[in-house]
């Protein structure tokens, strides 16, 4: 029996994943990961790290972030607690959608998660206090290929639902895309 539901959304290679949700009067049982299902939808290897973030306050931005080839990641990102508007962009090099952005409300009572491939990068606004992601990435975080998109960039023209409250000096302070930036290799 499948527990996760995937849909393929506007963005070659993004995925929307659905739980299915088992429970009765004692609480209920969600299902974050499985291989197996997930596998049709791209996902390869194990899971090499897994994240916790919390986001204190409504409208903070966190992102847009990245990993250069070959530690380029897959993330399945979930909300486990309040809600948040996750974003995905397309930075892929040759891509028919490049620079295009995708965003869907991940939230605690929605079961929603977002499947992000390697050559995208993700973000997200917190749209309630206290907000509470798992992210499982198919790569572990390697510093010397991090990197990032400026939220602001006018090029990437993302509708933050709301004014965005705070963000960190790393995230605000990256460069806005230059006309020579031709994207990444997956």
């Amino acid at each position: 029996m499948n527990r996760l539901s995937i849909t393929d959304l506007p963005l070659a290679g993004l995925k929307r994943v659905e739980r299915a949700r088992l429970g009765d009067a004692r609480g209920f049982l969600t299902r974050l990961f499985c291989a197996d299902e997930l596998r049709a939808a791209g996902w390869s290897g194990p899971v090499a790290q897994v994240n916790h973030s919390v986001t204190a306050k409504a409208g903070t931005v966190r992102g847009l972030h990245f990993q250069h080839a070959p530690h380029a990641e897959m993330k399945l990102v979930s909300c486990v607690r309040g809600e948040v508007w996750d974003v995905a962009v397309d930075i892929r090099a040759g891509s028919k959608t490049f620079l295009r952005w995708h965003a869907e409300i991940l939230s605690a009572g929605n079961n929603r998660a977002l499947l992000i491939p390697p050559g995208f990068a993700h973000g997200f606004q917190a749209l309630s206090d206290d907000a509470e992601l798992i992210y499982c990435h198919s790569a572990p975080y390697n510093a010397a290929a991090e990197d990032g998109l400026n939220p602001r960039d006018r090029k990437l023209a993302i509708a933050w639902p709301l004014p965005i409250f705070e963000m960190s000096a790393r995230d605000s302070q990256r460069p806005m895309l230059a006309d020579s930036f031709a994207g990444v290799a997956p």
